[in-house]
């Protein structure tokens, strides 16, 4: 039973109490009732405070004065109210003490709301099972707050100053991986909007509205998430001409300085229930949002879909019972490191009302049971739309703290390490033309090939060449780029643990496809002495497939060399098995013969000094020379 129905019983049922015997005190009372049907709470408190005034052991009045400061969301004057009813006389209906309590844990008496739930449990007949569930509910989340605030974690929030915030509604904060562009929600006289700051020499430049394209005077826009790159922002709008239920998760493009129009993601992702808070994965191939549509724990849950190979969104799933509960959820996060989620919950045990809570991705594809994040970042209020940096160093969330700028400003603090998500880095670059330095729009393929998974898959900004790929450390990955008419480029990035936080920067100059030109493939590997392609060697391979069937009249010779450890003859021999294991694959896989032909060079044509590990390393290669085109 939601928070609002408990109020309208209560009302109803308050009339229990029974009237006052001071004629004064009950005709104040009853003059109160006209104002209360007709939502005049001022005039409805006056008439109240005028009854209790004349009889102070007037229960019902001190009942319905609860009642209306919890409709207008004064928690504290409720609490007070409701004590007092509970005080003037001999407690006929229990539910008091069920709104007493849920008062006093909204407001940080975690002892005296526990007394509270156990009273109405205690004395109350004939309880809905809903409601007992929900006070069973609550007197977990008092035994959790008391625990948790003798157990605080470090916490220090610092405004993001007033670039960033202003005097409205600032919130809903999203972040770039590389940290120098936040986009956020800023609600002006109840509309909605994006606005957009960068960092420049490390501070915030003024924030100004993101894009006519996407901000709008007549629907709201919010609940937004920032692909890493920037290039990509999903959002919530509601109500628009081309919804699909009334919230929908529309996308849009930034092309060049500016965004396209936004695009409905579907009927798949949206159905005529209600949809919003999106959050999408670093690798740009899985989308977690808010649904309340059939098949979840009750109220708001969080799903997530996957983009299958030919770019098209999956069924949706339910994150499941370590996630959900029959409460809301809500604000998922999922963090750069792909494993790490952050959202908001009231069903899970905290300190009253939503808070944030982590989660890790598991190996069977499930996640781990939610963890509070304890005390006193979240506290008795609402805590929610809680991102953290790419970096894991920091969070950012949104709240209305002594000091601010306006209603709601967003502030940063120190993550404890603890809570930090697993640690990336990322590799930002530039990809050009290398005999004309402009820009190009090529395809950046990072693959993962410990995970065997993608990376990062994206073609580079048109205008500016630009592109941001997030890399979580202690992995191997393949780095290529490929642009129509160049040569194929080939990285191989071995990133340790001790890189995180460290960025790797690019400048990616790509060679025109012409005779004589040759590409080392960093990602071609052999066990020890033998010839054998590895399957981490497959990504590379089938990009060089690829580039020769959209080549037709491409002849390339397929190298193989080796460092100068061992025999002459047998390193000969080698390197020509190891050139013709990757001649047979791409024969085997769809190129032409007439494209193809391998030799092995040995130790005759080394790249590096044969003298160091690192040169012997560079040595070992296999190598793919353009001869004609």
């Amino acid at each position: 039973m939601s928070r609002y129905l408990l109020f309208i019983f209560f009302i109803i049922c308050n009339v229990a109490f029974g009237q006052s015997l001071v004629k004064k005190a009950q005709n104040s009372f009853d003059d109160a009732q006209q104002y209360v049907r007709q939502n005049i709470f001022d005039e409805a408190i006056k008439h109240l405070n005028a009854a209790v005034k004349a009889d102070p052991k007037f229960q019902q009045a001190y009942g319905q004065l609860g009642d209306i400061y919890k409709r207008l969301k004064n928690t504290q004057k409720a609490k007070e109210n409701y004590r007092l009813a509970v005080n003037a006389a001999p407690v006929e209906n229990a539910n008091v003490y069920f709104l007493l309590g849920e008062t006093e844990l909204q407001t940080g008496d975690y002892l005296q709301a526990k007394q509270s739930f156990e009273t109405f449990l205690n004395k109350g007949k004939q309880l809905n099972q809903k409601i007992i569930d929900k006070a069973k509910k609550y007197i977990l989340d008092c035994d959790f707050s008391i625990e948790a605030i003798k157990n605080p974690v470090a916490y220090q929030p610092f405004n993001m100053g007033f670039y960033v915030n202003s005097e409205y509604r600032d919130y809903f904060p999203a972040l770039t991986a590389d940290g120098q562009t936040i986009i956020f929600t800023r609600n002006i006289k109840g509309n909605e909007d994006f606005y957009t700051s960068t960092q420049k020499n490390g501070e915030w430049q003024k924030a100004k509205p993101l894009s006519n394209n996407i901000n709008t005077p007549n629907y709201n826009e919010g609940a937004q998430s920032i692909s890493p790159d920037g290039r990509y922002l999903f959002f919530t709008g509601c109500n628009r001409p081309d919804g699909v239920g009334r919230c929908d998760i529309y996308v849009c493009i930034k092309e060049g300085n500016d965004w396209g129009k936004p695009i409905n993601l579907g009927n798949v992702i949206n159905t005529n229930e209600w949809e919003s808070q999106p959050s999408i994965s670093a690798n740009g191939n899985t989308l977690y949002f808010l649904s309340n549509r059939p098949g979840g724990f009750g109220g708001y849950d969080i799903w997530k879909s996957n983009l299958d190979v030919n770019g098209h969104w999956t069924t949706p799933t339910n994150l499941g019972p370590n996630i959900n509960t029959p409460y809301d959820e809500g604000t998922p996060f999922i963090h750069a490191d792909g494993q790490t989620l952050f959202f908001s919950s009231d069903g899970w045990p905290g300190l009253g009302q939503k808070d944030i809570f982590y989660s890790k991705l598991q190996s069977d594809g499930t996640f781990s049971k939610a963890v509070n994040l304890g005390y006193p970042i979240n506290t008795f209020n609402d805590e929610f739309g809680f991102i953290v940096t790419a970096d894991g160093q920091e969070g950012l969330f949104s709240s209305d703290l002594d000091g601010g700028f306006g209603d709601v400003d967003i502030y940063k603090f120190k993550l404890p390490n603890h809570l930090k998500p697993n640690p990336i880095t990322y590799v930002k670059g530039t990809v050009r033309d290398k005999d004309t330095n402009k820009p190009l729009e090529g395809n950046v393929i990072v693959v993962n090939l410990n995970k065997k998974s993608t990376a990062y898959n994206e073609i580079t900004d048109p205008e500016t060449g630009e592109f941001i790929a997030v890399t979580p450390t202690n992995n191997k990955y393949s780095f290529n780029v490929i642009a129509d008419g160049y040569m194929l480029y080939s990285k191989h990035l071995d990133i340790k643990n001790e890189d995180a936080n460290k960025p790797i920067d690019l400048e990616i100059l790509m060679e025109k496809i012409k005779a004589g030109n040759k590409v080392k493939l960093n990602n071609i590997f052999f066990d020890t002495n033998k010839f054998d392609l590895l399957p981490q060697s497959i990504v590379e391979l089938n990009l060089v497939t690829e580039l020769l069937k959209n080549n037709p009249t491409m002849e390339v010779e397929i190298q193989g060399h080796t460092d100068d450890v061992g025999s002459l003859k047998d390193n000969q021999v080698l390197s020509e098995n190891r050139a013709k294991a990757v001649y047979n694959y791409l024969l085997e896989n769809g190129a032409a013969k007439k494209q193809l032909s391998y030799k092995g060079y040995g130790e005759t044509r080394p790249a590096a000094d044969n003298g160091t590990p690192e040169g012997r390393q560079e040595n070992r290669r296999t190598d793919f020379l353009v001869m004609k085109i």
